[in-house]
């Protein structure tokens, strides 16, 4: 969250609100209507009902103050403005106050495909759909109040568990497997191979192997965790995370699944 970007997010006027260039509404479209293509019985029920409660526009970027009015009718929830990168103190403070970080920013048309950073996109369409449901609040919640009180190498530890669970967790229906994690639900590329790739493995949600296991954010998932009902996001945020931290760190981490980044220069 500290790396340097070349993105700065835009300012709100004295009415909360930020005016978006045409260019920036039509590309949220782009990204809209691409997703809109390849999530339909992929995603869960439950994004896709947040989603229909969120209302978000398609021709343009929503304002912030419109998402908070569905948010905290549902779950208490609201998105706040940030800049483009804050640190894991603010972070975590925002998620333990049940505030969810938005940068005011969108991608541009050369990183349609991917971007490091989160933008408006990724954090708006891929994750608050889920903030309207009460499992998915609770941990996101929960999460938020561990990292405030985690020292820094306990906190690599909770971005593993975030990662695999808020950012690329799956999940198992009646209907078969479907996505809930925010960085495949903003993700054409992501959503077909989280799904449907022979190549990575999907295991089920074991909090200690969530917790030891590696992860790269520039690349395509090797590895997914597979939650065996959305409940089940309840039940992790009641366990006693950190002693399974503490047991974590003891064990050590899993050899990671992919080439170290150095490596891909050749």
């Amino acid at each position: 969250m500290s790396k340097a970007t070349k993105y700065v997010s835009h300012q709100p006027d004295e009415h909360g609100n930020i005016l978006w260039s045409a260019e920036e509404n039509a590309i949220w479209k782009t990204l809209v209507d691409r997703q809109m293509q390849v999530l339909p019985g992929r995603a869960c029920h439950e994004f896709m009902q947040g989603l229909e409660k969120l209302a978000l526009p398609h021709e343009r970027i929503p304002q912030l103050h419109d998402v908070n009015e569905v948010l905290q009718a549902t779950t208490g929830w609201r998105v706040t403005q940030v800049p483009s990168l804050i640190n894991f103190d603010r972070f975590f403070a925002l998620l333990a106050n049940k505030e969810f970080p938005v940068a005011t920013f969108i991608r541009t048309r050369g990183d349609l495909d991917y971007l490091q950073e989160p933008d408006i996109f990724h954090e708006i369409f891929g994750h608050c759909p889920l903030l309207t449901n009460p499992a998915f609040a609770h941990f996101t919640h929960t999460y938020g109040k561990l990292g405030m009180q985690a020292s820094k190498e306990d906190r690599a530890y909770l971005a593993r568990l975030y990662w695999f669970t808020i950012e690329f967790g799956l999940l198992n229906t009646p209907e078969g497997l479907r996505i809930y994690g925010g960085g495949i639900l903003s993700s054409p590329s992501e959503t077909l191979h989280a799904l449907h790739d022979p190549s990575c493995t999907r295991e089920k949600m074991d909090a200690i192997e969530a917790l030891r296991t590696p992860y790269r954010i520039d690349i395509m998932q090797p590895v997914y965790f597979v939650l065996a009902q959305f409940e089940e996001l309840f039940t992790l945020a009641e366990l006693d995370i950190m002693s399974l931290v503490a047991k974590a760190k003891r064990m050590g981490l899993h050899p990671a699944k992919f080439p170290p980044k150095q490596s891909l220069a050749s």
